[in-house]
C-alpha cells in the first residue's frame, strides 16, 4: 500500500478525487483553488523555454547536419497535416451523423454576444498566415524567452545548434555546458512535479465548483459525442499509427499515464511537456527528434483540438438552424486547418480558435460561442488529453520514420523491463 502511494499517478488520482468532492460539497472553496492550479502550470511553464532551447540546441549540435534537420522537420510537418486533417474529418462526420445540436432551435439574435466578445476580439487580432510566419521571428533573442513563445524558442535553438555544430572544439564545450544546464532544469521539473497532485486536484475542484455537474446536462449529448469521438480517434487512428511504428498504443498509454492524468486535471498540455520530453528520450527516441517534433507538435499537431473545433462549429450551426452544405463544410475544414494551429497549450486557447473560425464564416453566428461557455472546460479536458497522446505518438512515429528510434529499447521499456537509463525522468 505504501509503495502504491509513492506512485505519481496514484497521488494524482487521489488529488483529483478530493478535488471533485470539494467542488461538489463546497463549490465556493473549489473555485477559490483556481490560483493553486494556475500556479502549478505557471511553475512548469517558466521552465519550458530553457528546457526546449537546451534540448533542441544540444540535439542539433550533436546531429551536426543542417540537411538532416530540414528532412526531420519536413517529415514532422507532413505527419502533422495528415493527422490533423483526419481529426477534422472525424469531427465533422460524427457531428453530422449524431447531430448533437439538432432540435435546440435557438435564435442567434437572442444570444448575448457580450459574454464572448473578448474571444472574438482576440481572434480578429491574430492576423493571417503572414502574421503567423512573422510571429515565429522574435523581436530580440531575449523576448522569445520572456514571452515563452514556443516556436520562437525553437527557431533560436535551431540556429544555435547549427552554430555550435560548426564551431568545432569550442562548440563542443558550449554544447556540454548547455546539456548540463538542461539537466539542472529537469531536476527542477522533478521538484515541481511533486506538486502535481495538488495542481490536478485544484483544477478539478475549480471545474466542478464553478460549473457544477448540472451544467453538463443540457449539452450532455455534445460532451458524450466529443468524448466518444476522441476515444475512437485514439484507439483506431493513433492505434494504427503506433502499430505501424512498431509499438503498442496501450503500452504507451500506460507509460505516459502520469502525464495523461495531470493534463486531464489541469487542462494544460504544457504542464507535462518537460517530463514528457524526458520520458520519450528514455523510451529510445533520439534527442533531436524529441526536442524538435514534440514542442512543434504542440503548435501544429492538435488532434484533440481539431476534433473539438469541427464538432463545435457544426453543433452551433445545428443549434441555430444554420444550413451548411457539403461545400460549406469543406471550407470550414480548410479554415480549421489554419485556425487550429497553436491552440493546444492552455485552457481557453481552443475557444479563441473557434471564434476565429466562426468569424471567417459569415453564415455562422459568432454569438453561438455562448452556447459552449458553461461546458468548455469539460470539453477542453478531452481535447487536451488527445493532443497529449497525439503528440506522443507523433514523436515516436516520426522517429521511426526517420530511423531515430531504438525500437528494441522502446519495446523493452514499454514491457516494464529494466534498461540502462538514458536520462533522468522527473517524477
Amino acid at each position: 500500500m505504501t509503495r502504491a502511494l509513492r506512485q505519481l499517478w496514484v497521488q494524482v488520482l487521489i488529488g483529483m478525487a478530493i478535488g471533485i468532492l470539494l467542488g461538489v460539497l463546497a463549490p465556493s472553496w473549489g473555485v477559490a483553488l483556481k490560483p493553486v492550479a494556475d500556479g502549478f502550470v505557471k511553475l512548469v511553464k517558466m521552465l519550458l523555454a530553457p528546457i526546449i532551447f537546451g534540448t533542441v540546441a544540444v540535439g542539433i549540435a550533436q546531429m551536426g547536419n543542417l540537411r538532416d534537420v530540414g528532412r526531420l522537420g519536413l517529415k514532422a510537418l507532413v505527419y502533422f497535416e495528415i493527422l490533423s486533417t483526419i481529426a477534422l474529418a472525424a469531427g465533422l462526420i460524427v457531428a453530422n451523423v449524431v447531430r448533437p445540436g439538432a432540435g435546440m432551435n435557438i435564435d442567434a439574435r437572442t444570444l448575448d454576444a457580450s459574454a464572448v466578445a473578448g474571444y472574438a476580439t482576440t481572434a480578429k487580432g491574430e492576423g493571417g498566415v503572414a502574421d503567423f510566419l512573422l510571429g515565429i521571428i522574435p523581436d530580440s533573442v531575449g523576448s522569445a524567452f520572456v514571452g515563452g513563445t514556443m516556436l520562437q524558442v525553437i527557431l533560436i535553438a535551431l540556429l544555435m545548434g547549427v552554430a555550435l555544430g560548426a564551431m568545432g572544439e569550442s562548440g563542443a564545450r558550449l554544447t556540454t555546458l548547455f546539456e548540463d544546464i538542461t539537466k539542472a532544469m529537469f531536476r527542477i521539473v522533478g521538484m515541481v512535479m511533486r506538486l502535481a497532485p495538488l495542481g490536478a486536484g485544484a483544477g478539478m475542484a475549480f471545474t466542478i465548483g464553478k460549473y457544477g455537474i448540472a451544467t453538463l446536462l443540457p449539452l450532455g449529448y455534445l460532451i458524450l459525442a466529443l468524448y466518444v469521438t476522441a476515444l475512437l480517434f485514439v484507439v483506431v487512428v493513433l492505434g494504427l499509427v503506433a502499430r505501424v511504428a512498431g509499438i503498442s498504443l496501450i503500452a504507451l498509454l500506460r507509460y505516459i499515464g502520469d502525464e495523461i492524468l495531470i493534463v486531464f486535471g489541469t487542462c494544460s498540455t504544457e504542464a507535462v511537456l518537460p517530463q514528457l520530453m524526458a520520458r520519450l528520450e528514455q523510451l529510445g527516441v533520439a534527442r533531436p527528434v524529441v526536442g524538435l517534433v514534440l514542442p512543434a507538435g504542440y503548435t501544429f499537431n492538435t488532434d484533440g483540438t481539431s476534433i473539438y473545433l469541427a464538432m463545435a462549429v457544426v453543433f452551433i450551426a445545428q443549434a441555430t438552424n444554420t444550413a451548411l452544405s457539403v461545400g460549406d463544410q469543406l471550407t470550414i475544414m480548410a479554415v480549421l486547418l489554419l485556425t487550429s494551429k497553436g491552440s493546444a497549450g492552455v485552457a481557453g486557447a481552443g475557444f479563441v480558435a473557434l471564434a476565429a473560425t466562426l468569424s471567417a464564416m459569415p453564415a455562422l453566428p459568432v454569438a453561438g460561442l455562448v452556447l459552449l461557455l458553461g461546458v468548455d472546460r469539460f470539453l477542453n479536458q478531452a481535447r487536451a488529453v488527445v493532443n497529449l497522446i497525439g503528440n506522443s505518438v507523433a514523436t515516436v512515429a516520426v522517429a521511426r520514420w526517420d530511423g531515430a528510434l531504438d525500437l528494441e529499447r522502446a519495446r523493452a521499456v514499454l514491457r516494464g523491463e529494466a534498461v540502462p537509463p538514458l536520462v533522468e525522468v522527473p517524477a
